[in-house]
């Protein structure tokens, strides 16, 4: 069986969760066994036990985020580490973005990463299918060493009495349910924003490239509202301000049609809400007749409907 070792920042641990759970099936087929150091139980040397596993695995994740890159641990250990030990053929080593950050420059940049094309898991409209991609491809990588020749011929790892119970059979059903402050909504509802901002200052640019005669314009007014604005030919066609809080909704951000400095009225609102597992964004549904509601929504998912309110205008009026 091959062994799958997560090298990860803690404040990834919510995707790292997603991950594993979508690796059941592989699991449950016996091709393989995941190791990361929440594995490791009470009495047990950390860096010992880590070092252990991470030399002995035949894949390592390297499960890649602004945190992961930030993280001495991770990127100085762990990451130096893996690449070594693919260089001398012992291991096969998986970038995995999760969140958007500058990995192309670092030493694992020049490996196929995944998802598809390098894109981070949490711009992905639906992150299930990003996990999904991900394990297709550490499916791949585990088939390199199903070769029953070369199984019997490693040798055995030893493993003292207090590891034995993490890598011998077990549930994949291990989920524990979380819970999420306040302070846990108000982060992601920031870090929302700022995907927000980023999304439609990129994408108007991008417009305005591919597009003669189209000026794209963004603003930022403060760190809590942005304007938007589309002109064809110097006249303007289409405008928006997001922003966050507000009377109506001091949990959400909203989209208001036009350009303004109020805060009580929205034409659509974003709300952060919350399972057992993690923190997603959900749509009033007011921009549609009938307001359908999109639960469970990512970054970019929450992104697109708010670019595609705004560039409505632009397209129907082509």
């Amino acid at each position: 069986m091959t062994t799958v070792f997560f090298s990860y920042s803690h404040r990834d641990e919510m995707l790292r969760d997603q991950l594993e759970t979508q690796l059941a099936m592989l699991k449950r087929q016996g091709v393989i066994e995941t190791w990361h150091d929440r594995r490791i139980v009470a009495g047990e040397e950390l860096d010992g036990s880590i070092s252990t596993e991470l030399e002995s695995a035949e894949i390592v994740l390297l499960l890649v985020s602004p945190d992961f890159l930030a993280s001495d641990y991770c990127y100085d250990k762990e990451m130096t580490v893996a690449l070594d030990r693919q260089a001398r053929g012992e291991a096969v080593v998986i970038p995995v973005i999760l969140r958007p950050c500058e990995w192309h420059h670092a030493p694992f940049g020049k490996l196929r990463a995944t998802p598809s094309d390098g894109k981070p898991v949490t711009q992905w409209p639906d992150r299930d299918v990003a996990m999904l991609d991900v394990v297709k491809d550490i499916r791949k990588a585990a088939e390199r060493f199903a070769d029953p020749v070369r199984s019997r011929s490693e040798p055995t790892r030893s493993v003292s009495s207090t590891t034995a119970v993490a890598a011998g059979p077990r549930s994949s059903n291990l989920r524990l349910a979380k819970s999420f402050t306040d302070r846990d909504k108000d982060r992601f509802r920031v870090e929302a924003f700022e995907f927000l901002a980023k999304y439609f200052e990129n994408s108007l640019k991008e417009l305005s490239q591919r597009n003669d005669g189209i000026d794209g314009d963004f603003r930022r007014i403060d760190s809590n509202r942005f304007t938007a604005a589309v002109y064809r030919g110097g006249k303007a066609i289409t405008r928006c301000t997001i922003f966050m809080g507000g009377g109506f909704s001091t949990n959400g951000i909203s989209y208001v049609d036009g350009e303004t400095m109020e805060s009580n009225g929205y034409n659509e609102n974003l709300r952060v809400d919350a399972d057992e597992q993690s923190m997603f964004l959900r749509s009033m549904g007011m921009r549609s007749f009938g307001g359908q509601r999109e639960e469970h929504l990512t970054l970019e998912g929450a992104a697109e409907i708010y670019w595609s309110m705004f560039i409505g205008r632009l397209q129907g009026d082509m």
